[in-house]
């Protein structure tokens, strides 16, 4: 009988934190456990390590998502086990779980399989307390907002035009749109306000795009939270939020050390979601692993239009990182629910149909290499997949010049992916990347999402009603042209229709709403009917979660 992931992990041996730090060089002094098994670095000994090179930079992506999974996070744990299988040392460098999808859809995002981060209950639940600290500043922000507009109100904000809503780590859609300060005078003005998921929060971005506690700081101070009655923005610092939600911040700013089933050390470290936000983990836990490790694998959210897309052009532009390769995981089975296949049937052999999903996955491939970027193509394997299905694969792939490799990670761990390390090594001592940004910053806003919605969706244009394009034109205005565009549509199809699968073309992208985030540094492009506060599905995954007899969680995928 097959175990399941949490079962596997829950059975594996775990070393103290403190042997895995030493893997890495990292000494005592340095770090700050979280009881035996994880622990923070101390960010004052990552800042003493600027002066070293860098390691090689490796990002995971994947096709366009479907029901039958990808495999990212597993993809990204079992290159890390095996490179160092291989003798090559290496990190990975992962998102914190958020609640919201555990309890949601998903059940757990810390691998699969023999492919796992552990301990496994722990990050997928609390963790560290990253998300709760991001929460809490998000929330104080909101708190001293309406205490101003209480007591006087001296910066004339109009309470109308406030930007700032208030988030939480959970799916709950009835938050979405709300009234506050309901009850009478003493308790504020009464205003609309609404609920984000944390992961959508502006200070998860800033929290991931940072570069240390200063930077931190003055990014929380440039937070546009709102207008006064003369339309001028106004920002958290304008109300001194700025220094107290740093405060709440500070620790939980140091990166998250833990390990893999197989012993080998792993950031994960922020978490925010790709289809609504940025998708990659923080800068700090990326810029120590690579100052730390000869190698390190990293993972951005969802299909490579969006998680890959942000990475490269909002990520390693702030940043000033230049990934050296891509990997774009695909699975036989969701290259068949691409090529027309229903989930009921993915158990019969088709290779047809994964010839014809392959136009999905060729189009991640070229996506990748409008960046520069040197990539390669893992299959995900799964014990059903035939060798007929496989080399339907390498056939639609044959005329792109980019390997195929078949990895096993899941189900054998490090030793089932150890071809893929020997391969994406031969890549990057072979291939010099050329990675660049797909736009400039003196591109105007409009033409910035346009740019990506025709390049890499394979849109005919953008489109959007009047008060839409005011909102551009004023942020053009207002001196934020500059910023890079992060758009939030979903992740199931390159269009804004998440039924259209395999490569659409010729559509439109309907833009329903534009954010300006001043302080994490871009502008949010809302398309279609992407939610910033998504809602629980039917049977939500929360129903099978437990504690059995023993005092086991029971249920978390």
């Amino acid at each position: 009988m097959t175990m399941s992931d949490i079962e596997i992990a829950r059975q594996a041996p775990i070393k103290p934190i403190q042997q895995v730090a030493d893997t890495l060089g990292i000494p005592d002094a340095a770090i700050n456990p979280y009881g035996k098994h994880k622990a923070k670095v101390d960010l004052d000994y990552l800042a003493s390590l600027e002066d070293r090179p860098d390691g090689k930079l490796i990002l995971v992506s994947a096709i366009t998502p479907t029901p039958a999974g990808e495999g990212k996070t597993t993809t990204t744990v079992g290159l890390t086990d095996g490179l160092n299988r291989i003798g090559k040392q290496a990190t990975a460098c992962l998102r914190e779980p958020s609640l919201g999808p555990c309890f949601g859809m998903k059940g757990g995002a810390a691998g699969g399989g023999y492919a796992q981060v552990i301990p496994m209950e722990d990050i997928n639940l609390h963790f560290t307390g990253d998300f709760h600290a991001i929460g809490a500043a998000h929330n104080l922000l909101s708190a001293l907002l309406d205490n101003h507009i209480h007591w006087d109100n001296k910066l004339d904000l109009d309470v109308r035009r406030l930007s700032w809503k208030r988030v939480v780590d959970m799916n709950d859609r009835a938050l979405r749109d709300i009234t506050c300060s309901l009850g009478g005078p003493g308790n504020g003005f009464p205003r609309q306000d609404g609920f984000d998921i944390t992961v959508a929060s502006e200070v998860m971005a800033i929290f991931c795009l940072a570069k240390d506690l200063e930077d931190l700081q003055q990014r929380l101070a440039r937070i546009v939270i709102g207008y006064n009655r003369n339309k001028e923005p106004i920002t958290a610092d304008a109300i001194l939020a700025d220094g107290p939600m740093a405060v709440l911040l500070k620790d939980a700013l140091a990166p998250n050390l833990v390990q893999t089933l197989e012993h080998n050390p792993a950031f994960i470290h922020g978490g925010p979601f790709a289809n609504i936000a940025h998708g990659c983990n923080s800068v700090i836990a990326t810029r120590a692993a690579l100052k730390l490790s000869d190698y390190v694998v990293t993972e951005a959210g969802f299909g490579a239009d969006l998680g890959a897309e942000k990475f490269f052009n909002i990520k390693c532009r702030s940043a000033n990182l230049k990934p050296d390769a891509a990997v774009v995981v695909a699975t036989v089975r969701a290259l068949k629910m691409h090529g027309g296949v229903k989930l009921a049937d993915l158990g019969t052999e088709d290779d047809g149909a994964v010839y014809r999903g392959c136009s999905n996955l060729i189009r991640h491939i070229e996506n990748i290499k409008q960046f520069g970027v040197p990539v390669i193509v893992a299959i995900n394997r799964f014990e059903a997949d035939t060798l007929a299905e496989m080399a339907a694969v390498r056939d639609a792939l044959k005329d792109l010049d980019v390997k195929v490799v078949v990895s096993n990670h899941w189900a054998e761990g490090g030793a089932g992916a150890e071809n893929l390390a020997h391969d994406v090594v031969e890549l990057i001592e072979s291939t010099e990347s050329q990675f660049q940004p797909l736009y400039s910053t003196e591109l105007k806003l409009w033409d910035k999402a346009k740019t990506i919605a025709t390049s890499l969706y394979g849109a005919e244009d953008i489109i959007a009603d009047q008060k839409v394009r005011d909102k551009f034109a004023q942020l053009q205005a207002e001196g934020y042209g500059d910023l890079p565009v992060c758009i939030a549509k979903t992740q199931y199809s390159f269009s804004t229709d998440p039924a259209l699968k395999g490569a659409p073309s010729g559509h439109v992208l309907p833009i329903r709403e534009v954010r300006l985030s001043a302080g994490a540094g871009f502008v949010v492009i809302v398309c279609g009917n992407i939610m910033t506060m998504p809602g629980l599905p039917r049977e939500p995954a929360a129903n099978r979660i437990r504690i059995n007899t023993a005092g086991d969680v029971e249920g978390l995928f």
